[in-house]
C-alpha cells in the first residue's frame, strides 16, 4: 500500500495553491528572465531550468557503466520567497536521487510567482530522462535529429507540458466532491452541522434516506464555504496537508480524485475491568474521486486491532460467528484473536455512484444505509456490519423514491452448510413525499428472504414499484418476512422539527378488539423532536427521541428469515421488546465540537438459564413459536432489564476535509436485570477514551 501511495503521489499530484493561471497570475521568474513578458515567462523558465539541469547534473559511474536509460521523477516547489525545493524524488538508483536533490538545492533563489500581486507558491512535477542531452541542441536540430534526440531526453517538452497543464489539464483542486455524487460520510455529529439548513421551511429536501449525496445537500448548504471558513492559512506543504487539504488532491479537465490516510487511534480505561487499558488501532486509506460530472467512486480499507470496555467485549463475543474466530466486533465485522484478550478486525468498504440524468442516482457497493430522521431507525439502520447493496434514488417534483437491494449473511452455526455462511436477501422501498412546506410523509416496505430450495435472489423483488406483501403471499408462507411502515416529519418552524416512524410486522384486528395483547400484534413506533440553535445559542442542536417495539417484531417462524445481518439487527440496536428515551445535544464552534447523549431504556431479555429457555421476544434471531404464551404479551416481559447509557465527548477538528479529529470522551453504562444469569447480570461501567480518528461512520456503544 505504501508503494502504491508513493507512485500515485509522484505520478499525479500537481498541486498549486494559486488559482488557474489567468491574467492576474504571474508564474515564477527564473534568473535571466526578468525582462520577458508574462506570456514568455514560462518558456524562459523552461529553457533556463533545462539548461541548468544539463550543465550541473552529473551521472555517476555506476549509472554510466550500466548504460542506463530511464527516468527520474521529481516533485518540486517554488515557495513564496523564491526558494526551490524538492518535495519528492524517485529513481531506480540512489545515486540519481541524491544527484537530483543536490542539483535542485543548488538552484539560485528566483522571483516567486504571484497571485493578485501577492507572492504565492507553485508546485510542479518533472521527468528527467537519462542519459541527458543538451536542450540547446534540441532547439537547433532539424526534425530528424530531434526525433533521434527525443529517444534520450525531451526536457523542454516535458517541463513545458507541466507548466501548460496548470491552465489546460491540471488545476488547483476546487473541492468538486462537494457537488458530486459522492456520499457525505454519515455520522450523527457531522450531519448536525447542516441538518438545520436541510430542514428549513420551504425547502424541498428529503432527509430520511441516508447517507446523503453531496449534490443534493449542496442546494441548501455550502460545504466549500464551510471548509474555507476553517482554513488556518498555513503556507507550508506539510502544514496545509495536516490542517486544510487532502493529502493528495488532483483535478483535471474531466476528472478529480483525493487520497487520505485513515486513523482511529484510541487509548482508554474501563475502570471496572480487570485489564489495564482499552485501545483501538485502526490504519487505513480512503480514496475518492469523480470522472466527468455524473460518475463518482469511493473506497476505504481499514486494518484494525482493538480491546474495548468489558461489557462491549462480552457483547462482541456473544455475536460469535461459526468458525474459530472468537467475536464479531459490532458494526464492523468478524474479529480474529489478537494477543490474549483483543481482536483483529479488517474492514473494506467501497461504492460506485452514477447519475445518468438529474433525477436518478444509482449506487452499487459494500457499505451501510440508514432510513430515518432520528438517532435510531425502526426501518433500516447502520448498526450491523457493512453489506453489499444496490441502491436507486429517484428524485422529482416533491417525491424521493429510494429502492435498496442488499445481500446479507447469517453466520450462526445452525445455518452454516459446508462451512459457508448462509446468504440472505433484503429489498426495501421508501417513498418520501413533501406534502407541503411543513409536512413530509414517508411509506416504507421491506422483505427479507433466503436462498432456500435453490431460490437464490428472487427476481420478482427487483421490480422497484411492486408491493412486497403481494409477492410474499404468492411465493407461499415462510418464503419471506415482509414488513411495512410509515414515517412523518413536521416543520413546526425553522428551529423545531417533529418526526416519527411506525413499523408493522404483523397485525390482528380481532385480537386488538379483544384487548388480549396478543403476540400477533407486532409493531413499534418512534417519536422525536429536534431544536436548532436551541435557546438562541448558534450551532447548538438538541434532540429528544422515544422508541418502543413490541415483542417478536422483526423475528420469524423460520430460523433464517429474521430482520438481521451478521448476528446484529438491521433496524434498532436492541432488536425488539423494549422502550427507550434519548436526549442528545450537539454543539459546533469553528473546529471545536461537543456532544452529550443520555439513553434510558427498559428491555425484556431471555433467561436462557437451563430452566427457562423460552423466547420472550427481544432476540430477533429466535423463532417466535418458542414463546411461552400467546396473550398478555407486553414490552419488558421476560428478564426485565433497565439500562442507562450516558456519554460526553469533546474534541477539535484537525482537518475538516478528511474528517480527522482529536477527541476525548467519557461514557457510563448501568445494566440492571431483575434476574442475574450466566450471560445477563448486573454491572456498571465507566469508560474513558482519548484519541485521534478519521470520523467516517457511526459506531454505537450503547447496546
Amino acid at each position: 500500500m505504501k508503494n502504491f501511495f508513493l507512485i500515485v503521489f509522484v505520478s499525479f499530484q500537481l498541486n498549486s495553491f494559486a488559482q488557474n493561471i489567468k491574467i492576474y497570475e504571474k508564474p515564477p521568474v527564473f534568473i535571466g528572465c526578468e525582462d520577458q513578458t508574462i506570456e514568455n515567462l514560462k518558456t524562459c523558465f523552461n529553457n533556463k531550468l533545462n539548461q541548468y539541469i544539463f550543465e550541473n547534473f552529473k551521472v555517476s559511474h555506476e549509472v554510466a557503466d550500466d548504460s542506463y536509460k530511464g527516468n527520474v521523477q521529481v516533485l518540486f516547489e517554488v515557495d513564496k520567497e523564491g526558494h526551490v525545493s524538492v518535495v519528492y524524488v524517485d529513481a531506480i538508483y540512489d545515486a540519481l536521487k541524491d544527484e537530483t536533490k543536490r542539483v535542485f538545492q543548488s538552484l539560485p533563489k528566483i522571483q516567486p510567482g504571484t497571485y493578485n500581486g501577492k507572492p504565492t507558491f507553485y508546485q510542479y512535477s518533472l521527468t528527467i530522462k537519462i542519459p541527458l542531452v543538451d536542450p540547446v541542441l534540441m532547439i537547433n536540430a532539424d526534425s530528424a535529429e530531434q526525433d533521434n534526440l527525443k529517444k534520450f531526453v525531451d526536457l523542454n517538452e516535458i517541463v513545458s507540458n507541466e507548466f501548460d497543464s496548470i491552465t489546460k489539464n491540471i488545476s488547483k483542486y476546487q473541492g468538486l466532491e462537494y457537488t458530486s455524487q459522492l456520499n457525505i460520510p454519515f455520522t450523527h455529529q457531522y450531519y448536525s452541522r447542516f441538518d438545520a439548513n436541510m430542514n428549513g421551511l420551504g425547502t424541498n429536501s428529503h432527509t430520511a434516506a441516508k447517507p446523503f449525496v453531496y449534490e443534493e445537500v449542496a442546494r441548501y448548504y455550502d460545504f466549500k464555504a464551510e471548509k474555507e471558513a476553517l482554513v488556518k492559512g498555513s503556507d507550508g506543504w506539510w502544514s496545509r496537508k495536516l490542517w486544510d487539504e487532502h493529502l493528495v488532491q488532483i483535478q483535471g479537465e474531466d476528472y478529480w480524485f483525493t487520497i487520505d490516510p485513515v486513523f482511529d487511534l484510541q487509548v482508554g480505561k474501563d475502570v471496572d475491568a480487570d485489564f489495564n487499558t482499552t485501545f483501538n488501532n485502526t490504519r487505513g486509506i480512503n480514496i475518492q474521486g469523480g470522472l466527468g460530472k455524473k460518475f463518482s467512486f469511493s473506497t476505504s480499507v481499514f486494518e484494525s486491532q482493538g480491546r474495548f470496555a468489558q461489557y462491549y467485549n462480552q457483547y462482541a463475543e456473544s455475536l460469535k460467528a461459526f468458525g474459530p474466530d472468537p467475536a464479531i466486533v459490532p458494526g464492523r465485522g468478524i474479529g480474529k484473536r489478537f494477543k490474549e484478550d483483543a481482536y483483529d478486525y479488517p474492514v473494506a468498504e467501497a461504492y460506485l455512484s452514477y447519475s445518468p440524468v438529474n433525477f436518478i442516482n444509482v449506487q452499487f457497493g459494500h457499505g451501510k444505509n440508514f432510513i430515518g430522521d432520528g438517532y435510531r431507525s425502526l426501518f433500516q439502520s447502520d448498526v450491523a456490519a457493512s453489506q453489499t447493496f444496490l441502491k436507486l434514488n429517484t428524485n422529482f417534483w416533491k417525491i424521493k423514491y429510494t429502492n435498496t437491494w442488499m445481500w446479507l449473511r447469517d453466520v450462526r452455526d445452525a445455518v452454516v452448510e459446508d462451512k459457508a455462511f448462509l446468504t440472505k436477501y433484503m429489498a426495501n422501498h421508501y417513498l418520501s413525499w413533501n406534502v407541503s412546506k411543513r409536512l413530509n410523509i414517508g411509506l416504507f416496505e421491506s422483505v427479507m428472504w433466503t436462498d432456500t430450495n435453490g431460490r437464490g435472489f428472487d427476481i420478482n423483488y427487483l421490480n422497484p414499484i411492486i408491493f412486497f406483501r403481494a409477492i410474499e403471499f404468492e411465493a407461499g408462507q415462510g418464503s419471506g418476512n415482509a414488513i411495512v411502515g410509515a414515517s412523518a416529519k413536521y416543520k413546526w418552524n425553522n428551529k423545531v422539527n417533529l418526526y416519527g416512524q411506525f413499523i408493522l410486522d404483523e397485525f390482528s384486528l380481532s385480537h386488538v378488539k379483544a384487548g388480549d395483547k396478543s403476540w400477533k400484534n407486532k409493531f413499534g413506533y418512534q417519536l422525536g423532536a429536534k431544536y436548532y440553535d436551541a435557546f438562541k445559542v448558534d450551532n447548538l442542536m438538541l434532540q429528544l427521541e422515544y422508541n418502543q417495539v413490541r415483542p417478536y417484531t422483526y423475528s420469524h417462524n423460520t430460523i433464517v428469515n429474521n430482520y438481521g445481518h451478521s448476528n446484529q439487527p438491521m433496524a434498532h440496536l436492541w432488536g425488539a421488546n423494549f422502550r427507550e428515551f434519548i436526549i442528545i445535544g450537539h454543539y459546533n464552534y469553528e473546529r471545536w465540537f461537543a456532544d452529550a447523549k443520555f439513553i434510558f431504556g427498559t428491555r425484556g431479555l431471555d433467561f436462557n438459564d437451563g430452566t427457562d429457555n423460552y423466547s420472550y421476544g427481544g432476540d430477533i434471531y429466535r423463532n417466535y413459536n418458542e414463546r411461552p404464551f400467546d396473550t398478555n404479551v407486553k414490552i419488558g416481559q421476560g428478564n426485565k432489564t433497565t439500562t442507562f447509557n450516558a456519554e460526553l465527548q469533546a474534541g477539535y477538528i484537525i482537518n475538516p476535509v478528511s474528517h480527522l479529529k482529536v477527541f476525548t470522551n467519557i461514557s457510563f453504562r448501568n445494566f440492571n436485570p431483575e434476574a442475574n444469569t450466566e450471560t445477563t447480570f448486573k454491572n456498571s461501567t465507566t469508560w474513558f477514551n482519548l484519541g485521534v480518528k478519521t470520523d467516517l461512520f457511526n459506531w454505537y456503544f450503547d447496546n
